[in-house]
């Protein structure tokens, strides 16, 4: 459990965005929950010693490195080679008292380092040992990904820390277990510990990768060139020894006759969470978050309500944040937020649109058209996809998500960005193509 009392905890805090007028009849509300993490005292990236911690601090943290290390990474060479370097970089990320282990994974799961059942503790002698292990990744055999992920739990599960996290690397196909075996493991873990994939080359499967990002609440991304793996390693690690609350959940209570249609994270991606609710008590749902440091994050939150005449108001749901403990009680972090609905007959009122509401329903929206526009190409739908990518482009332009424009120019020719008008480039990139898929999630926060 988590030493609460600890100075380096993080405040938080609740805004939430929202027009509470509806119409006469009017039965949906929309809001944006914004919610930050400060004062944690974090260790962020682009410091010189990552591994130095605070005086007094616990690092309560404990991290599993999984490495892909079937044949297909000795193809071309340089993959192996920069998946070593890049765990070595990522090791020497780690602070001095994390728990952490090294795993190469094929179609088994194999302890690279320390071995026997254990976790590590980090300092300059571990490291030197876990660098030094690291000659013992070699290529040779299959992928079978949830054996990976469940010997990276069980490790974690050893080692008494508040925040686990693991830090995975493939470069292929999860092709020596069914789906139904990476889902089953991807459900054991869910809520264990958090977990970053990344894609090194192009022979993987996007949906795969951020299939394990999402379910274990972490980032997916692709590392087109082996060449970046270790910049890349060590943000991850930066990143991961910056958490300092683990399992945040957003807890949601409702009113009788309230109903929430839907939950989902939308910045810094967009994250669909309204069937990982957890029951909390009479009319209180939890949704997971996972581990936080010094951040930020914003959520869409759409309560229906039960319909009541003009004038009416009433509190369609109350927003907080809590840490789940196992014996069903909760810690609550002390930030709230109220959602409110109020009838009225001013029409300007009930049919203006909250700018932040609008803002993150156009990147939710640009998420879904870039897959789905994706996926219309593979089919060789080209009327399909040049429609839905078109209006990608159109959302891209209009919400000033620049990074996504540019992916988007490389897999399309750009006519008119504010009408939507593209065609498909004849000859793509296959690394561009995977690049907006992986990427596709990643939004813009609206500008205050």
């Amino acid at each position: 459990m988590a030493n609460f009392s600890k100075s380096n905890v993080p405040q938080f805090s609740v805004d939430v965005y929202q027009n509470e007028y509806l119409p006469d009849g009017g039965r949906e509300v929309s809001a944006i929950v914004t919610v930050t993490a400060t004062g944690g005292g974090t260790v962020g990236a682009g410091v010189s010693a990552p591994h130095l911690y605070t005086p007094g601090q616990s690092p309560d943290a404990a991290v599993a490195i999984m490495v892909d290390c079937s044949g297909s990474m000795d193809y071309p060479p340089t993959k192996m080679r920069g998946a070593r370097e890049a765990t070595a970089a990522a090791i020497d990320a780690v602070r001095d008292g994390v728990h952490f282990t090294v795993i190469g994974g094929t179609h088994v799961a194999k302890e690279i380092y320390p071995g026997g059942g254990r976790l590590a503790v980090a300092d300059a002698t571990t490291r030197e040992q876990a660098r030094q292990a690291l000659r013992r990744l070699s290529a040779g055999g299959g992928t079978a990904i949830g054996t990976w992920l469940r010997l990276a739990d069980r490790l974690l599960s050893s080692s008494e820390v508040t925040i686990r996290h693991g830090i995975l690397l493939t470069d292929g196909r999860n092709e020596h277990e069914s789906p139904e075996d990476l889902k089953a493991a991807l459900d054991s873990c869910a809520g264990r510990f958090t977990c970053d994939a990344r894609g090194v080359g192009t022979d993987w499967e996007v949906k795969e990768v951020t299939a394990i990002a999402s379910g274990l609440l972490g980032t997916a991304d692709i590392v087109a060139d082996p060449a970046g793996l270790s910049a890349d390693f060590t943000q991850m690690m930066e990143a991961a020894m910056g958490k300092e609350v683990a399992d945040v959940a957003l807890r949601l209570w409702t009113p009788v006759g309230t109903e929430i249609k839907f939950v989902k994270q939308v910045a810094p991606t967009v994250a669909e969470l309204t069937d990982r609710r957890t029951e909390a008590g009479p009319r209180a749902g939890d949704y997971p978050t996972g581990s936080w440091g010094d951040e930020s994050r914003d959520y869409h939150v759409c309560v229906q309500v039960p319909s009541a005449g003009l004038g009416r108001e009433m509190l369609a749901a109350r927003v907080s944040l809590v840490i789940p403990q196992p014996d069903g009680s909760a810690h609550n972090l002390g930030a709230q937020g109220l959602v409110r609905a109020v009838w009225t007959d001013d029409m300007a009122a009930s049919t203006s649109i909250n700018p932040q509401v609008a803002h993150y329903t156009g990147q939710a929206e640009l998420a879904q058209v870039i897959q789905q526009g994706l996926d219309a190409r593979k089919a060789g739908d080209v009327d399909g996809a040049t429609a839905k990518l078109g209006r990608a482009v159109q959302l891209a332009s209009a919400s000033g998500n620049a990074d996504t424009a540019k992916l988007l120019a490389k897999v399309v020719d750009v006519v008119d960005a504010a009408a939507g008008t593209v065609r498909l480039k004849a000859k793509v990139e296959e690394a561009d193509e995977m690049t907006l898929e992986t990427r596709s999630t990643k939004t813009v926060r609206v500008k205050k």
